[in-house]
């Protein structure tokens, strides 16, 4: 009689705690997270050093929001945290409630707690109602609020996401408060893995790349190995790198997969172009939406172009 099998240890994933984070909204779109442990963690350098260091599977970090941009402390760390691939994306949409203690009114208030990336995104709202109020930046949106009750903030309220009242024990002052209602964040899953998942025809490929020098036409150069080949970009920001005034790296999404043969041809181009290429990843983009593209760089014209280039080397 055989032994019975052991069940597989249960895998660790990290996220911007604590409970009730737009983060955590995220991670529950993680189908492989269902029923596994979820790991709070205080800033996005620690969730990907518990991946790098082997305490989680995988983390889910924010890395972009439809009003503010790319953030900017996500891209920097997996510039310069190697050994890291994002294999998922995740759309969480956004919207704040402004929350203070139990009997607060809203005049009352003269200082808010807000994660800056919150605030942001609020600031219409609160000069119009509180246009004399103080800002006290917090390290998250939940910890904006929790520190209204554990007596660590000089704050009268917080803004944070509308769930929090299922908690802690606050009041919401305002609902809404957000500037723009379709504000949407992206989220990706980031893990070791070296493996790349199978293409599905709406995919993306995320990178960083660095200028090869400060010249004229090295932007240009750059962008050239992708329109040169027809994969569209749906993102590209610049970062400093830190080491001296103009020197910056971008961070790129490319629509399709690194098995697409136009994206990988535009990735030989820019290995060759680029001192530095940092790829982190091809993976399923959130919305489904299948990648559009025109028909002379469909894989068989590049499989073509090499069999005539072989051809005529063969003789």
């Amino acid at each position: 009689m055989s032994a019975p099998t052991a069940p597989e240890p249960r895998r660790t994933y990290s996220y911007l705690g604590p409970s009730g984070t737009f983060t955590e909204a995220a991670l529950k779109q993680v189908a492989e997270a269902e029923g596994q442990i979820w790991r709070p963690v205080n800033n996005v350098g620690e969730a990907l050093a518990d991946v790098i260091d082997g305490r989680s599977t995988a983390a889910v970090i924010a890395i972009e929001n439809s009003i503010e941009g790319g953030v900017s402390v996500a891209q920097d760390a997996l510039a310069t945290m190697p050994g890291v691939r994002i294999i998922g994306e995740y759309l969480v949409p956004v919207n704040f409630v402004l929350v203070a203690r139990p009997g607060t009114k809203l005049e009352d208030v003269r200082v808010v707690n807000a994660h800056p990336v919150a605030y942001a995104q609020c600031h219409n709202w609160m000069d119009s109602q509180l246009p004399a109020h103080g800002h006290i930046p917090a390290s998250s949106n939940v910890a904006a609020a929790s520190t209204l009750l554990d007596g660590t903030s000089t704050a009268d309220a917080a803004i944070a996401p509308p769930g929090i009242v299922d908690h802690y024990d606050l009041e919401v002052l305002a609902r809404d408060i957000g500037d723009n209602p379709n504000a949407v964040t992206r989220f990706v899953l980031v893990s070791r893995s070296s493996g790349v998942p199978e293409r599905t025809g709406a995919d993306k490929t995320s990178l960083i790349v660095e200028l090869p020098n400060d010249e004229a036409g090295s932007l240009l150069g750059l962008l050239e190995q992708f329109s040169t080949r027809g994969v569209n970009l749906s993102l590209i920001e610049s970062r400093p790198i830190g080491d001296a005034l103009g020197r910056y790296r971008f961070v790129i999404d490319a629509e399709g997969h690194i098995h697409d043969e136009r994206v990988a041809d535009a990735l030989l181009g820019l290995r060759r172009f680029s001192p530095n290429v940092i790829f982190l990843g091809s993976y399923p983009r959130a919305d489904r939406t299948a990648v559009a593209y025109h028909s002379r760089y469909n894989d068989q014209v590049f499989i073509e172009a090499r069999d005539w280039l072989r051809g005529l080397l063969d003789g």
